[in-house]
């Protein structure tokens, strides 16, 4: 994914039948994904199971941060990875068409665990011996 390997993204990461996503989702500082698009947690997903007829299949978060529905149905893996800013609020949506008939998914992520930044470690303060008098 973007030079970034799934396994250093997220662990266990499943999407259930009830449309909820859960699985460890790790903290990223650095890589393309991070120059693009700033340091935090991204998912990595892939779509095997589109419908033969669809002429438009697009996904992303919503609410999006950027990127809003990037459409795949042409995409050669049918794979990306999306930042999550807020589990809580954000869902993963899917949007397929067939020209005709639309339907929209959307996925729960509330129940991912998101690693934290790491802590930055202050610098200490200099010895200022020095004092004006």
């Amino acid at each position: 994914m973007f030079g970034t390997l799934v396994s250093d993204m997220q662990s266990n990461v499943h999407v259930a039948r009830d449309n909820t996503i859960t699985g460890r989702i790790k903290y990223l500082t650095e890589g393309a994904l991070v120059d693009r698009w700033g340091a935090g947690n991204f998912i990595a997903l892939r779509f095997d199971d589109i419908y033969e007829g669809a002429t438009s299949v697009k996904v992303g978060m919503d609410p999006s941060h950027g990127s809003g529905l990037v459409e795949i149905i042409n995409d050669p893996d049918k794979d990306g990875a999306w930042k999550i800013t807020d589990k809580d609020v954000q869902k993963f949506k899917c949007v397929t068409t067939d020209g005709t008939n639309t339907l929209t998914q959307t996925y729960d992520l509330s129940n991912l665990v998101l690693d934290p930044a790491p802590a930055v470690e202050e610098e200490p303060e200099a010895d200022d011996n020095s004092k004006e008098e």
